[in-house]
């Protein structure tokens, strides 16, 4: 979403989703350059033969080689099977989403219901290709590029962990001044209260105090 910051002569400047205020070369926008930059980054992980994706296949069966990502599993598959790996892979998880993203940009432009071919790595060969080639015009005029690029950054994060076998960080609840808790990660690029509508960047986040045991428990999480 686009916020604005208000500064003591009453002007409210315009600010990125990320919190950050737009440069005079970005005014006109919804979203800053860097924020596209991480999007763009984060998307160039993701498609070809050595991209996560496909790389998650290894994750999913060790030993089976670089003959494409597996997206069903019989019963002779290694044991104990990895779920979580399955799920990014598989239809609804990291191709569906970007999918669902295009389909909301063409909306969002005025164009016709994309089409995709292919397997789900050619798939999301091309729906990565499509992104890309749109970022501009997204991050210029959609009013949640901000959320997108959290979304695709949370993705790519998510495959790294299961390809690497990292540990998944243990979310932190902490309280807006509004009563409402936040619950964020240490590498959050940032958070909206639900409560109250402000958005933090990450740094302001992770300033915010701790939120008590029981705010924790009937808070509203963000």
């Amino acid at each position: 979403m686009h916020d604005q910051t208000t500064t003591l002569d009453g002007y409210s400047w315009p600010t990125c989703g990320c919190g950050r205020q737009l440069r005079q070369d970005e005014l006109g926008r919804v979203s800053c350059r860097l924020c596209q930059e991480r999007a763009d980054t984060a998307l160039r992980q993701l498609p070809g033969p050595d991209g996560l994706y496909a790389q998650l296949a290894t994750r999913l069966m060790p030993g089976r080689g670089g003959d494409g990502p597996v997206v069903s599993v019989s019963r002779t598959a290694p044991l104990p099977l990895r779920l979580e790996p399955l799920s990014l892979m598989a239809r609804g998880g990291v191709v569906t989403v970007l999918q669902t993203w295009q389909v909301d940009w063409h909306e969002h432009f005025g164009w016709g219901h994309p089409r995709w071919n292919g397997d789900l790595q050619q798939q999301l060969d091309e729906v990565v290709r499509a992104l890309r080639g749109n970022l501009e015009g997204a991050a210029s005029t959609h009013p949640a590029f901000w959320d997108f690029s959290v979304e695709v950054s949370g993705l790519v994060r998510q495959c790294e962990r299961q390809i690497t076998g990292e540990r998944q960080e243990r979310p932190i609840a902490v309280a807006c001044p509004c009563g409402t808790v936040l619950r964020v990660t240490v590498s959050t690029p940032g958070a909206r209260c639900r409560g109250c509508d402000t958005q933090y960047d990450r740094s302001a986040v992770l300033d915010l105090p701790l939120a008590t045991q029981s705010a924790s428990q009937t808070g509203a999480a963000a």
